[in-house]
């Protein structure tokens, strides 16, 4: 049982004047005072739930209580406060460090309710660091984890393969016609944005290069920066990044839909396979796709590039187009599409790999279909990364 509270002859409350305890309807105070020679700290107000809920009250009561610590021989008079429930006790117990102040005074209700705060508080355990063993613990089940996908997008590739070399021995057999949709899904209805965002892209970095190359008197040299950083970089990526979200999302939902519906299960059932009807049509479908967006996207860019430097530098389109030639070797628009079909083919597996991965539940389907994007499009900017280094001598005159 907790000691019982000290008692105290509490000054009168006249003995404050005017100053004294707010009424009961005030907001929660505490202010010292001395009296006598005694130091007292005098609370009022509402001290309860309702009240201290308000930022504003919390503030100013946090406030005055630091400006009131505990010490020896501070007195407390609570006779102020109406009412106090557990909340405005459980604080001020609290800023008694769990003990009871050298002198108190107080009303019989108020001590009823400091009582039960100083019979069943308790202070909280001390946090136990983790030991080696859980430590390896975590360590192993987040390395098993990692296995786990790491092995799964590796039987997903492996599949593909198989069903790659599946199709070539039995090319009637093959989902012609799913290949042909996906294509469709794919490749001509990603044209308008894809053509719409490169236009754009080529129109703002014409403009940003043509304000450095007037300063130097290297306007012509437009056609060599638009070109190259465009057919060989930005127009893959980008055609990649929007692929990636407009299209790796849409695979992720399809397949991730199949699950929740258990279509997956009844393709199962019914012999079918997920890898040869699902999986190969999407694959193919942007391998072939992304090439030719790539280079769709290339397109829209440059001729945007070339309208502003027309427009902004006076070089005339028919510059434009014959020193593009010149300036951007042949080299550079096969290793763009080479790449693109990389790029199309991991975007793919990337989406049918998360699709596999659904939860038959609603929750699971968004969250898959969000890694799927952020990965497809990290994995897309990996790529372009290593082809950019083991290519770096390929395609500069």
């Amino acid at each position: 049982m907790p000691p019982a509270p000290p008692t105290a002859d509490a000054p009168d409350t006249a003995d404050f004047g005017s100053s004294g305890a707010p009424s009961a309807g005030a907001a929660p105070t505490v202010a010292p005072r001395d009296v006598d020679g005694a130091a007292w700290a005098v609370a009022g107000g509402r001290w309860t739930a309702a009240a201290l809920s308000s930022r504003a009250t919390w503030t100013a009561l946090s406030g005055a209580l630091q400006r009131v610590p505990p010490r020896d021989g501070l007195g407390w008079d609570l006779r102020g406060i109406e009412p106090l429930d557990h909340i405005g006790a459980q604080l001020l117990w609290n800023h008694w460090g769990q003990t009871w102040p050298a002198r108190l005074a107080m009303d019989t209700p108020h001590k009823a309710v400091l009582d039960q705060c100083a019979q069943f508080t308790c202070s909280l355990p001390p946090e136990v660091p983790p030991t080696t063993a859980e430590r390896l613990k975590s360590f192993a089940h987040t390395g098993t984890r990692l296995a786990i996908v790491v092995r799964d997008f590796v039987r997903l590739i492996g599949q593909f393969a198989l069903d790659v070399g599946t199709l070539a021995r039995a090319p009637h057999r093959g989902p012609w016609r799913d290949i042909s949709g996906q294509l469709y899904q794919f490749g001509a209805t990603a044209l308008p944005i894809t053509a719409l965002v490169g236009l754009l892209i080529g129109v703002v970095l014409a403009y940003l290069t043509s304000q450095q190359l007037r300063q130097y008197g290297a306007e012509t040299f437009i056609v060599n920066i638009l070109g190259l950083a465009l057919v060989r970089e930005l127009g893959p990526v980008l055609a990649a990044v929007l692929v990636a979200g407009r299209s790796g999302s849409a695979i992720t939902a399809q397949i991730g839909v199949m699950r929740v519906t258990e279509e997956l299960d009844a393709m199962r059932v019914m012999g079918i396979p997920h890898g040869f009807r699902l999986v190969m049509p999407r694959v193919l479908a942007l391998a072939i796709a992304m090439p030719l967006i790539s280079l769709w996207t290339s397109m829209a860019a440059l001729f945007g590039g070339m309208i502003v430097a027309d427009l902004s530098l006076g070089i005339s389109p028919a510059f434009f187009l014959q020193a593009l030639p010149r300036a951007v070797a042949m080299t550079n628009l096969w290793l763009a599409l080479a790449k693109s079909a990389v790029f199309g083919i991991m975007i793919a597996l990337v989406a049918c790999h998360f699709g596999m991965r659904v939860q038959p539940n609603t929750e699971s389907l968004g969250r898959r279909t969000t890694s799927s994007v952020v990965t497809s499009i990290t994995v897309v900017i990996l790529i372009d990364a290593l082809f950019a280094v083991l290519f770096r001598g390929t395609g500069f005159r």
